[in-house]
């Protein structure tokens, strides 16, 4: 056969070497031929070796067979041919390694150069070593090497690297890979390339899902997520998950936001069907932030950044919505940056304040208790909104601590109540998920030495969707400590009459959304507040209408059957040191001091004007303006806007401080710090009709 031309050549070079360097007898350097071929032959045949030899014009004169038969299935002739036209050298691994051809030439050894066959063979791979022999002469002769087979570890390595870069779960890529494809992308983009943008997704109720079905089915509906991306995106991009639920889909050439806009749609629309889980019908969305590569600012951290900015806009919007990044966006993500660092520096500095909002018996208008609230007020920014800080403490974990400073707080405070009156304390879905919430609790009682039932826990709808085993533990924990438990805002979230019925409540608080034109006979409140206070007698407990503002509400609340009443109607709230002497006096009877009408007198127009949020201005349309509030539209808005002070251009030319008090999509309703004067509005009532 061929590939044995040069073997006995090989075999007395290499035994020769061997005799000179032991000083044997040319007698047994025959035996050295036989013991090389022998050594040769096995490593060949079980050490997975193999070797090479060419002549002094750099042909192959012998190659091991196990190698040979390989590169010749693929039609390349080995023996006879240039080494170079066999095998080529792995430049992307040795990018600065010296061709076959440049070692033959100038023959220099080398040694463990990956290699691979000239054509066909894209699945082999071998690793090659040679140097330059000579005669007995001194005449260069050719070269002579060998080689392993590098086959098996490059495929090892090969999946290494695809689950190293591949999400486990979904199948999708990773972070890391979507990171070194959008580096990519890039660098091409600064030589003159496509613009690449990235879509940052979310799922919205993602959460909810995990929750209540558990995680396998959470897992479940992150693959079949991960199927509706592929096939919404198809070619127009690269679609990875980064954790979570969070995903990241890479649209390698598009700038153009009308498409990247129908691509945000579509994925919306498809990501929102409906999903089967274990035979569970359920339902998630997701928001998602758009970025498009900046030429000023081509770096990779900064597109994602930016993308990462326009997402939580996205969701501070109101979520199954898309944004794209704006510059204000970043001012608005630093203010809050800034805000969560100032909040870290109140839990310990004394910014930290609690007033206490009065809670009166509808019928005998007496004072039962008040329901603590949480104010900050700020060395320089002035008193920040519940609106605008709540939702930063918890985001940023603070919350835990915030609520543990509250809790113990207002056990505190009550103590100094007289012991008839009760505080209400609202506690978050995350405090109510913390193992140690009945530590906390039972050493805020015993420091104050209250009894647990002055104690009301507020706790909103939305903790149903924590495990339901957990939850009705720590329901039961609560109860036996003797706290009384509130359902809060009641009607707005998750529940359902299961829940209610398996909870142990002492009281409903029916939401301020139901109370708020209750008294418009056109309005379904009024039927939806008796319906709740029905179902709450037959269940055993309390009803407190909340957010009631005006006298001729009273009434209608009163005829509706809800046992308490809580609301600007009989004050905003104030601190303890302010109520305590007022208390002492022994008077109950609480007298209503809001407005006695719940409509002002409204002018009707259409016109735009300034709005500003957290010192950013935008163009609204003012309509319906009263002399004590107006409706805005036109404009994002979201529910933790509410409460947060806001300028406004009520009259023409003129910033009126205000504070949102409603939001609904694009539209909410604002009550201005201080009414407008009745004469100033008349006179630009008119002037409104008249343009």
């Amino acid at each position: 056969m061929k590939w044995m031309i040069a073997r006995p050549t090989r075999l007395a070079f290499w035994s020769r070497k061997h005799s000179e360097s032991t000083c044997q007898s040319p007698a047994s350097a025959s035996d050295d031929v036989e013991r090389a071929s022998r050594l040769m032959t096995y490593a060949e045949k079980f050490e997975d070796r193999w070797f090479w030899e060419t002549d002094s014009e750099g042909r192959l004169t012998y190659l091991s067979e196990s190698v040979s038969e390989q590169i010749e299935a693929f039609g390349i002739r080995t023996i006879g041919e240039p080494l170079a036209n066999v095998f080529k050298l792995d430049q992307s691994e040795y990018e600065h390694a010296r061709s076959l051809q440049f070692h033959l030439v100038s023959r220099t050894p080398f040694a463990g150069y990956p290699v691979r066959g000239q054509k066909g063979l894209s699945e082999s791979w071998w690793s090659m070593s040679g140097r330059p022999w000579v005669d007995d002469f001194g005449q260069y002769r050719g070269f002579i090497g060998s080689g392993t087979d590098l086959t098996k570890s490059r495929k090892q390595e090969a999946t290494i690297k695809r689950l190293a870069l591949t999400d486990s779960l979904t199948e999708l890529a990773n972070r890391q890979r979507m990171q070194d494809t959008l580096n990519a992308l890039l660098e091409a983009s600064s030589n003159g390339g496509s613009t690449p943008s990235i879509l940052l997704l979310d799922l919205d109720g993602f959460k909810a899902v995990n929750d209540t079905l558990g995680h396998p089915a959470g897992d479940a509906l992150l693959v079949q997520v991960s199927r509706r991306l592929l096939k919404a995106v198809g070619q127009a991009g690269i679609v990875g998950r980064l954790g979570g639920d969070e995903f990241e889909v890479l649209v390698p050439a598009c700038d153009d936001r009308t498409i990247l806009s129908e691509l945000a749609s579509k994925i919306i629309e498809k990501v929102s069907e409906p999903y089967l889980l274990n035979g569970c019908a359920a339902t998630v969305s997701c928001s998602i932030g758009i970025s498009v590569a900046d030429e000023s600012d081509p770096k990779a951290e900064t597109l994602i950044r930016n993308a990462d900015i326009a997402l939580y806009a996205a969701k501070d919007g109101g979520r199954a919505t898309y944004r794209f990044y704006e510059e204000q966006m970043l001012a608005r993500a630093k203010w809050r940056k800034e805000l969560e660092d100032d909040l870290r520096l109140a839990l310990n500095a004394d910014q930290l304040g609690l007033i206490y909002q009065p809670i009166v018996n509808t019928i005998t208008e007496k004072l039962v208790g008040f329901e603590a609230l949480l104010r900050w007020e700020h060395p320089t920014r002035g008193a920040v909104s519940p609106g605008e800080f709540i939702p930063i403490a918890e985001e940023s974990g603070l919350i835990q601590q915030i609520g543990q400073w509250v809790l113990r707080t207002a056990t505190m405070d009550l103590a100094r109540f007289p012991e008839d009156l009760r505080v209400a304390v609202n506690v978050s879905p995350i405090q109510f998920s913390n193992p140690d919430l009945l530590t906390i609790l039972t050493n805020a009682l015993a420091e104050s030495q209250i009894s647990p039932d002055r104690l009301e826990l507020e706790i909103t709808e939305s903790v149903f969707l924590n495990d339901e085993d957990a939850s009705r533990k720590t329901f039961a924990a609560l109860k036996s400590l003797g706290v009384r438990l509130a359902l809060d805002d009641f009607g707005t979230g998750y529940s359902s009459l299961a829940y209610l019925k398996n909870a142990p409540f002492d009281k409903i608080k029916i939401d301020q959304s139901f109370v708020k034109g209750a008294i418009d006979p056109k309005s379904r409140n009024s039927a939806i507040i008796e319906a709740i206070v029905s179902l709450s007698r037959t269940l055993g407990m309390e009803t407190t209408a909340e957010g009631v503002e005006h006298q001729d509400e009273i009434e209608l609340i009163r005829s509706l059957g809800c046992s308490h009443i809580q609301g600007y109607v009989y004050g905003r709230g104030a601190p303890i040191n302010q109520l305590l002497p007022a208390l002492a006096t022994g008077s109950r009877i609480v007298r209503p001091i809001g407005p006695k009408r719940s409509r002002s007198r409204r002018a009707s127009l259409l016109r735009s004007g300034k709005l500003v949020v957290h010192e950013e201005p935008q163009t609204v349309r003012i309509r319906n303006i009263s002399e004590t509030g107006a409706l805005i539209d036109d404009a994002e808005f979201n529910e933790q806007m509410v409460g947060v002070k806001v300028l406004v251009e009520a009259l023409q030319d003129e910033l009126r401080w205000a504070e949102i008090r409603w939001v609904e999509t694009k539209k909410a309703g604002i009550e201005f710090c201080e009414p407008i004067d009745r004469k100033v509005f008349e006179s630009n009532f008119l002037q409104f009709n008249k343009k």
